[in-house]
């Protein structure tokens, strides 16, 4: 029996590398080296293929030489975002399994307003928000402080410490700057105080149709108590590694919560997780404020694969990313009926770029 094709999609960067927006979207190249690279040790028959603003080379991809899985690290082009779920919603279209989330989870991860809603419809707890289209802005009439974020934007972009604001007329302010800046719907929901925690969750072939394994819990260590200086991962503190917000939101990777804590919280990213449609892995953004109470942020249903909480997440219960990545493949090949002689896949002991 051959091997198994599989296909490394990814978006390509389009940013010059001195936009300010470049970090979030160059890294997806380290990400991509490590996937092939392990999947080729493990046994695949391996390709990759980046595609920018032109689909057409994908499409003549899997007409000349169709994989029998494709694993999925696209994007989306920085320029337009919606084209993450574009890619996807393609490779359903032409019947080739992939890895990753549906097109309908991405859908949620890029459009943060229909994900609270279909959040709140659920009974999953959320803060509480208005939708605001356009000017004039409604009157808030939640508690203070509020916080404004663009609707159709990923990895902190539009997020910056004016993103928090403290009086209706602060909120006036931002909210026409990013209507400005990024467009319509924006969303203001009130500001939760508390621990902030990133949430991956991964599906085990072991186990079909069990929720989601809830790993090890990564938390957003704010440590900068200077005045009027918010703990919000903003765009600078995620990816500028030399500014003061970066240092003062430390990563802290496979943190110990109470066990009735972790409980109430892994069960709310799981109802999460289902009523967002994800698929084989993703991640739930939750802060749980004073009194323990625990709400979603938001979903990324495409985080960052070579991310420090995901590997070290692995690692804890025993697992690897290499392991993660076959699993992954194993799981979309199963979905499109490949059959594959597992006894020649192997899960290689590769380090990745973190």
């Amino acid at each position: 029996m051959s091997a198994p094709s599989v296909l490394v999609l990814y978006n390509e960067p389009v940013l010059p590398v001195d936009h300010p927006d470049a970090g979030s979207e160059h890294d997806i190249l380290d990400t991509v080296a490590d996937t092939f690279k392990i999947l080729k040790a493990a046994g695949f028959a391996t390709t990759k293929l980046g595609v920018n603003y032109d689909p057409q080379p994908l499409l003549d991809a899997l007409k000349a030489n169709r994989p029998d899985a494709v694993f999925n690290l696209f994007e989306g082009l920085a320029t337009q975002t919606g084209t993450e779920v574009s890619a996807a919603a393609l490779l359903e279209w032409v019947n080739v399994p992939f890895t990753g989330c549906p097109s309908s989870a991405l859908t949620y991860g890029r459009d943060k307003v229909r994900a609270k809603y279909v959040l709140s419809a659920a009974g999953i707890p959320t803060p509480e928000f208005v939708v605001v289209d356009a000017l004039p802005v409604p009157r808030w009439r939640r508690a203070w402080p509020a916080i404004v974020k663009p609707a159709f934007q990923d990895a902190s972009v539009g997020i910056d410490q004016n993103s928090v604001v403290t009086s209706q007329k602060q909120l006036d302010e931002r909210v026409k700057f990013v209507l400005a800046t990024y467009g319509a719907p924006v969303l203001v929901e009130r500001f939760v105080s508390g621990r902030e925690f990133h949430v991956n969750m991964i599906e085990e072939r072991a186990t079909p149709g069990a929720p989601p394994r809830v790993l090890p819990l990564c938390e957003i260590a704010y440590t900068n108590e200077t005045p009027g200086r918010w703990p919000v991962y903003t765009f600078t503190a995620k990816w500028h590694e030399n500014s003061d917000e970066y240092k003062a939101a430390p990563v802290r990777t496979s943190v110990a919560v109470a066990p009735d804590d972790f409980a109430r919280l892994a069960l709310i990213a799981q109802r999460a997780y289902r009523a967002l449609q994800c698929r084989d892995y993703a991640r739930i953004d939750v802060r749980m404020d004073a009194d323990g109470n625990v709400f979603v942020l938001e979903m990324n249903p495409n985080p960052y694969l070579n991310s420090i909480a995901l590997v070290d997440g692995l690692a804890t219960i025993g697992r690897s990313h290499s392991w993660l990545l076959v699993e992954m493949v194993l799981a979309a090949l199963a979905r499109g009926g490949r059959d594959v002689d597992t006894s020649a896949i192997t899960v290689p002991t590769i380090k990745v770029t973190v």
